[in-house]
């Protein structure tokens, strides 16, 4: 049984919320104030040493139905350890999540599972729930991507959006690079050894162990200096000191040697502008411009940062100076009126606010019976209805007899222009 199995009026039990990550998934019951669990989003199938990750846009409806309906059992079963029968779901989903995948995850819940009903909740809406405000401009630095996305009135401003595939798998991929190239290992045989010789490649969860406990993103100043010598060839651009050495211990008896510039240059590839001058910083920007101008002030002054990328030592603090910097320059100032900017303090960790956002509205049961999506509708229609599809409005017979969706919930999910 769960550790609490609680009620809400009328006797319903209390929702489950569910935010499917591309590299981790936070799984809950609506109501509480932080996730019970949350995992890697991928499961381990008996004699295969390589894990299927379970968030994959790019194969055939059997195979990922199959996937989904692994993972979620693994929630339910082994984790959560409730019926899904007796409890609504609230999913947390990205605005640019494929139909293809969000119509098989339905199915699985629906047709497998036997769920009552199921909501799909933007992640970006979710988490300025948490703030008790109507308007923010939200960032969420992922694993993926990078993607920023305007809510006015609790209304997304789905023309303005931005995103780069800048986020966790980018700076481990850059990470694994340097230390391939650049550190030594040391056994008991002997010291100074490259790393393909002792041991091949770095397995994804030892880099990402190794990002989070000695990787930092360097102030502004540091940062340009790092840039600047990382990209003249023709060694005129010092760069900064270096900061210390790591010792990193691999498997008990070898010693990873990482170096001090490795520490702090990795976070450089999040703020470099590309070949298109795109940046983790330029995309709230470019968010801005495409905003209507009455709506930019309010925005720029009510940034929001979710996603676990932006938990790394010094990224709000640099994100914001790059901003600043970057607002000066003729392409922004010209059409940029306001220059202040603010970056919310959140109410939890960053990796788990579209959650709690998630579990607040899981919460509101009157609320979350009229606009979720009941299994007797699906089984009627054999579809979903899309919560941005403006062609496709919400069908009254998702809400419940004589009631209409409060005003603020209504904004939040108009499907009207």
């Amino acid at each position: 049984m769960p550790l609490f199995d609680g009620l809400v009026s009328g006797g319903e039990k209390t929702a489950i919320v569910i935010d499917l990550g591309a590299a981790y998934t936070k799984c809950g019951f609506a109501g509480e104030t932080g996730p019970r669990f949350i995992i890697p989003s991928e499961i381990r199938k008996p004699g295969q040493q390589q894990a299927i990750k379970v968030v994959q846009y790019n194969i055939n409806t059997e195979e990922l139905y199959a996937i989904l309906r692994e993972f979620i059992h693994l929630l339910y079963f082994r984790h959560l350890l409730v019926n899904p029968r007796d409890r609504r779901v609230v999913i947390i989903e990205s605005i640019l999540c494929p139909s293809h995948f969000r119509e098989t995850l339905t199915k699985v819940f629906f047709k497998q599972f036997e769920v009552p009903s199921v909501l799909f909740a933007p992640s970006h809406l979710m988490a300025i729930m948490t703030l008790g405000i109507n308007s923010a401009l939200v960032m969420d630095c992922g694993y993926t991507e990078t993607l920023v996305l305007p809510v006015y009135e609790c209304t997304p401003i789905l023309p303005a959006w931005e995103a780069l595939p800048l986020g966790g798998k980018a700076i481990h991929k850059e990470l694994d690079g340097l230390l391939i190239e650049q550190c030594t290992v040391d056994t008991d045989a002997a010291a100074g050894q490259s790393i393909p010789a002792v041991i091949g490649t770095i397995p994804e969860e030892t880099v990402e162990d190794i990002k989070a406990r000695t990787c930092f993103v360097s102030d502004l100043q540091r940062g340009l200096k790092i840039q600047e010598a990382k990209f003249n060839l023709d060694g005129s651009a010092q760069r900064p000191a270096d900061p210390p050495d790591v010792a990193y211990p691999l498997d008990g008896e070898k010693i990873l040697h990482i170096k001090g510039s490795i520490r702090d240059s990795v976070m450089e590839i999040l703020f470099e502008q590309d070949n298109e001058e795109k940046s983790v910083a330029t995309l709230i920007l470019d968010t801005l411009v495409k905003c209507p101008i009455d709506a930019r002030k309010v925005l720029s002054e009510n940034l929001v940062v979710i996603g676990g990328t932006s938990m790394l030592p010094g990224f709000l603090h640099r994100l914001l100076a790059e901003i600043r910097l970057l607002v000066e320059q003729p392409k922004y100032s010209n059409v940029l009126a306001s220059k202040s900017f603010r970056i919310h303090s959140l109410p939890a960790k960053p990796n788990c606010t579209a959650w709690l956002g998630g579990a607040i509205f899981g919460a509101l049961q009157d609320i979350l019976g009229s606009r979720s999506v009941s299994r007797d509708y699906y089984n009627q229609t054999g579809r979903i209805p899309d919560w941005c599809c403006l062609s496709s409005p919400p069908p009254e017979s998702l809400y419940e007899a004589g009631k209409t969706p409060p005003p603020l919930m209504k904004r939040a999910f108009s499907t009207e222009k």
